[in-house]
This record gives C-alpha cells, sequence and structure tokens, in this order.
C-alpha cells in the first residue's frame, strides 16, 4: 500500500544537489585560503589562526543544533534563506577585516549562515527520500521493507549529496586561485554575490512543504512521536552514536588546520593546497558511489570501524613521517597519504551516519537530529583544536616533536573505530539481513 502521507511533489533532489554544489563552489573559494591569509597578509599566530578556524566550525557544525530546531520549527525552505543571507553577512565583515577581532567575528557570523543552511538542506534530503518511497510505495513487505527502503534512498541521496559537495571542493579553490589574484576581497564579495542569489533561487523556486501525519503498518494514521531541539537530546542511543561519530569532523577538520603545517614542514608549501584539495575531491568524487554501495552491502556494524580505522591509520602514518625529512623529489608525499586516509575513512562513514539518522528520528523531524550529529562535532573540533594548536608548534620542521598531534588523532579514531559500531539502530543490521535473504 502506498504511503499517503507523504503527499505532494516534495523538495526536487535536482535543485538541492545543484544548490550545495554552488553553496560548496561559495565556501571553498574562500576558507580554505583564510589561514594563509590571516598568518602571512596579516602576521597572526598559529593560536590566533586555529581560534579563529576552530570558532568558524563551532559556530557552524557547533550550532547545528539550534539550525536544525530551528528548520523543524520555521520549516527548511526558510532556513535555508536565512543561511544564505546570514553567510552574506559573514563574507562582508571578513572583507572589512584586518585584525584579529573582526576576523573572528567574521568567521563566527559566517558558521552561523551554515549552521541555518546545512541542517535545513540534510532535511530536505531526507524528504526528498522519503517522497521517492511515497511514490514507489511499501509493497508487500510492509514496514519492514519500508524501513531497508528509507535508509538506502537516504544513503543514496547522501552520497550523491556528497559527490556534488566535492565538485564543489574542486572547483572553489581552483576559482580561488583565479581570484587570489584579484585579492581576497574580491573572492569575499563575489562569494557574498553567490549566496545571495541562492537566496532569490529559494525564495522562488523550492516549493513550500506539505505536512501530513506519519503512517503505521496498513496506512493507519498514528501520533506522531515527540519532536523538537530535545527530544534528540532524550534519544540516549543516538547522544552516544554523536559522541563517537563527532571524531570525523576532527579528522576531516585537520585539513584546513593540521595539513598547511605538514605542507609546511614538508617544504611543499601552501601553494600546493589547492593541488591536494583538488586530489581529495577528485577521489571523493571517483570511489564515494562505489564505496557507499559496499558499506550498505556490509553494514553499519562494519562500514563505521573501517572507515574510522582507515582515519587512524592515516594519521598514524603521518606521525610516523612526521620526524623523518620528506621524501626527496615528492615532498607532498605525506600529504597525500593522510588524505587519501582521511577521504576514504569519511566516504566510508558520513552518507552510511546521514541516512541512519532517519532511522533514529523514527518519523519526527530530522531537523534536530542532524544538528545534534553537527553539533558534536563542531565541540570535537573547538575542543580538539584547541589541544592540538599548542602540539603543531613544533610539527613545521621533521623532529620527534612532531610526532604527538597526528599520534593523539590516531588515537582518537582508533576509539571511535572500536566503540560507535555498538550505538548504530538496532534495526539497521536486522533490517539488511531481512532485505538479503542470501
Amino acid at each position: 500500500m502506498a504511503r499517503k502521507g507523504l503527499v505532494g511533489t516534495g523538495p526536487a533532489p535536482q535543485l538541492l544537489l545543484a544548490s550545495q554544489l554552488i553553496f560548496n563552489i561559495g565556501f571553498y573559494s574562500v576558507v580554505p585560503f583564510l589561514a594563509g591569509v590571516m598568518r602571512d597578509d596579516f602576521g597572526m599566530g598559529t593560536l590566533a589562526v586555529g581560534i579563529v578556524l576552530g570558532a568558524r566550525t563551532f559556530a557552524q557544525q557547533g550550532l547545528f543544533l539550534f539550525g536544525g530546531a530551528l528548520a523543524d520549527r520555521w520549516g527548511a525552505r526558510q532556513s535555508l534563506i536565512a543561511g544564505c543571507l546570514v553567510r552574506v553577512a559573514g563574507f562582508l565583515l571578513l572583507a572589512l577585516a584586518a585584525d584579529f577581532p573582526l576576523f573572528l567575528f567574521g568567521a563566527v557570523v559566517t558558521g552561523i549562515g551554515g549552521a541555518l543552511f546545512s541542517p535545513a538542506m540534510q532535511s530536505l534530503v531526507a524528504s526528498a527520500a522519503e517522497h521517492r518511497i511515497a511514490r514507489k510505495g511499501t509493497g508487500p513487505e510492509g514496514d519492514e521493507h519500508s524501513a531497508v527502503s528509507r535508509k538506502n534512498q537516504g544513503s543514496t541521496l547522501f552520497s550523491l549529496l556528497v559527490v556534488c559537495s566535492e565538485v564543489g571542493t574542486v572547483v572553489g579553490p581552483l576559482l580561488a586561485t583565479l581570484l587570489l589574484r584579484m585579492g581576497f576581497d574580491t573572492g569575499l564579495l563575489l562569494g557574498a554575490a553567490v549566496f545571495a542569489v541562492m537566496a532569490a533561487v529559494f525564495l522562488f523556486f523550492l516549493p513550500k512543504p506539505e505536512r501530513a501525519a506519519p503512517k503505521t503498518t496498513g496506512g493507519k494514521t498514528a501520533r506522531a512521536p515527540a519532536s523538537g531541539l530535545w527530544s534528540c537530546l532524550k534519544e540516549k542511543r543516538f547522544v552516544r552514536f554523536t559522541a563517537f561519530y563527532s571524531v570525523n569532523l576532527l579528522a576531516t577538520n585537520q585539513l584546513y588546520f593540521g595539513l598547511p603545517v605538514e605542507l609546511e614542514r614538508s617544504g611543499a608549501g601552501a601553494s600546493a593546497l589547492a593541488l591536494v584539495f583538488a586530489y581529495a575531491s577528485i577521489l571523493t568524487i571517483t570511489l564515494q558511489w562505489p564505496l557507499a554501495r559496499l558499506m550498505r552491502k556490509i553494514g553499519p556494524e562494519i562500514a563505521f570501524p573501517a572507515g574510522f580505522a582507515l582515519q587512524s591509520l592515516g594519521f598514524a602514518s603521518m606521525a610516523a613521517l612526521a620526524v623523518i625529512p620528506p621524501p626527496s623529489g615528492i615532498p607532498i608525499f605525506p600529504a597525500l597519504v593522510l588524505v587519501t586516509c582521511l577521504a576514504l575513512g569519511n566516504m566510508c562513514v558520513m552518507p552510511m551516519a546521514m541516512g541512519l539518522v532517519m532511522e533514529f528520528a523514527a518519523g519526527r523531524p530530522t531537523g534536530a537530529f542532524y544538528g545534534l550529529l553537527a553539533t558534536a562535532g563542531g565541540l570535537a573540533v573547538v575542543i580538539g583544536n584547541a589541544a592540538l594548536a599548542p602540539l603543531y608548534e613544533p610539527a613545521y620542521k621533521p623532529s620527534i616533536a612532531a610526532l604527538p598531534p597526528w599520534l593523539l588523532l590516531s588515537l582518537f579514531a582508533a576509539i571511535a573505530a572500536t566503540f560507535i559500531g555498538r550505538f548504530v539502530p538496532d534495526s539497521a543490521g536486522r533490517d539488511r539481513h531481512q532485505s538479503d535473504p542470501g
């Protein structure tokens, strides 16, 4: 029987995916180069750069919980528009910045824009997956089949979202290399214009959502589970899952914080940053889809430990390579090893986690759930970067003193690999076996 509780056309996946692509182009044409501008043009130290980057990340991922709750209350469409306009304000502030306080303020406002945008986007992608299931119907298998379809559809669309994000990650830095010749401020102004256009597109082309009561077996209307900001916080299993999953954001954030340290240590220089980002993005664009299919097949109990183990291996390899001079002729090699492991690990865990949120939410609005998932990551980045900043200071030169930050990160990822599988939803593994009779 078709799921009539989900009616209307719903959000168009094509519009959502294209919007994510454009959003990332605007983001990656500016933010990856912020550290270099603060350090080289304004003479700020590693601690100041780390605080600004950490504050931006916390204002975005750290405030996702409230951004997601607002998306549940306002509607995702309004949150997307507000997020774009706030990011416009943040970029304009960064364009005016000439000292640490204004850089910090502009970075925080920029992050708040992301906190409004991203959980709303993720919620709409989940809604698009639900509408796909509604059009196909649940079939004779009923709710069990629907649970499997929901998880698979969610993982599939989020895999495509990752691919679009990474295309933007490739195009953004390449565009920035051209814009930086005209000045960093020019890039900020053009980025602000992109987000202003996006706000107008969402206003005129994104349909208003249609709400309907959830359905139980047989299509009968059921009382919706309690939703809202505190609902996701009461789900102890989900809270524990987010705590371990937060290591993924801390790990990938080192592409902005730790990677420039490694490029300077190896002598590759800041000019190699765009090349390394492009490599990571091409790797993701090429492998995300087949890896996502493989992870869906083996299930979250294996996918999450495998992904975090890859990240742990990347940091451990970096710890070993940081104490010796870089290989002659290929100074970028250690950075490529690190980026490869981090990218592969993220490809294993991120779409799987985004799809499982719908299982944790169990029919409730997903904005706050996606928000909490990223808030935990934002806290991990702020605390982790504060602890790593003094450890990175002596890591600019090959020596035994360069080992501690990478070794600590490897330990964090290994702990996540060991324990996160215990907190996936009970239905995840059961549904996987039910959907695969072999």
